[in-house]
């Protein structure tokens, strides 16, 4: 199950909930998207078939995070590009999200350790603008 996280048309994040019972392989992101999520299911003895993946330049705008949750809960405040407050989600264990646009902070509601992935090369002063919470 997929959740779109959307404020003003545009798409915050997305919230992959309930995908281990899924066969074969699925894909829960557009193809269109800077960064894809999927997810593989395979009996013993599959094959993948040996590959590489082309060269080819992309030019990326923004960065995308993909936060696996492997235990606890996480609470995301999203905010519009303009830094304010919108809403909370709550994401708990075996849930993934991506983060797609606005700003997002975190807050650990349960013991918490999960797998952040996202487009690198990622220089932390050139790539990330920490912003006062807008929302007290």
């Amino acid at each position: 199950m997929i959740n779109k996280i959307i404020h003003k048309k545009k798409i915050l994040a997305i919230i992959i909930k309930k995908y281990r019972s899924k066969k074969g392989i699925t894909f829960f992101t557009n193809p269109k998207d800077t960064q894809q999520i999927g997810y593989m299911k395979h009996k013993k003895n599959h094959i993948i078939q040996p590959h590489t993946h082309k060269k080819k330049l992309k030019k990326i705008m923004y960065t995308t995070e993909v936060l696996i949750i492997l235990k606890g809960s996480l609470k995301v405040d999203f905010y519009d590009d303009r830094k304010k407050y919108l809403f909370s989600k709550k994401i708990t264990k075996g849930e993934i999200i991506m983060l797609m646009n606005g700003g997002h902070g975190f807050k650990v509601l349960k013991d918490l350790e999960m797998i952040e992935v996202k487009q690198g090369p990622y220089k932390l002063s050139y790539d990330k603008h920490k912003f006062k919470d807008t929302k007290n």
